[in-house]
């Protein structure tokens, strides 16, 4: 797994035990659905106010979120021989509100963050109740195999 990390924003550190973390997350991604561990995904790390004029640009909405995907997959066209699945940007800042809000720690709020991430990019969404319901599960079972658990 190759991860080109660019962090844009100063206002939080990440340690390089959490990005193992990460990292860990994205190659069960890949594993769980049967990937192997040969690609390339960028992630970006932002601030509440570079992610909502990312939010504006690309989405038309013009408010924070935590994390943006921006899959090189066209429509679920997805060939496994391309090995740059695509960007992950995230709101650190959003992230930590999302963990003191949801009362557990900024690490496992990461965490589902860069998994939600990686299953956009290989082509899953929540546009209706079932792919939420499809996606969740995938979600739950990758973070349930790494031991990482709501607090």
């Amino acid at each position: 797994m190759n991860i080109e990390l660019d962090n844009r924003q100063d206002k939080i550190d990440i340690d390089g035990e959490l990005l193992q973390k990460l990292e860990s997350v994205m190659e069960k991604c890949l594993e769980y659905e049967g990937w192997d561990r040969d690609y390339e995904v960028s992630m970006v790390f932002v601030d509440n106010a570079q992610i909502r004029e990312l939010n504006s640009d690309f989405r038309n909405i013009d408010r924070e979120t935590d994390v943006l995907s921006f899959p090189l997959v066209e429509d679920g066209e997805f060939q496994l021989e391309e090995k740059l699945l695509g960007d992950i940007v995230i709101s650190l800042e959003k992230a930590l509100e999302q963990s003191l809000e949801y009362g557990h720690s900024f690490e496992r709020e990461m965490a589902f963050l860069v998994c939600h991430s990686m299953f956009h990019l290989m082509g899953y969404d929540h546009d209706n109740e079932e792919n939420t319901k499809i996606m969740r599960s995938k979600e739950e079972d990758v973070l349930g195999k790494l031991g990482i658990k709501r607090d």
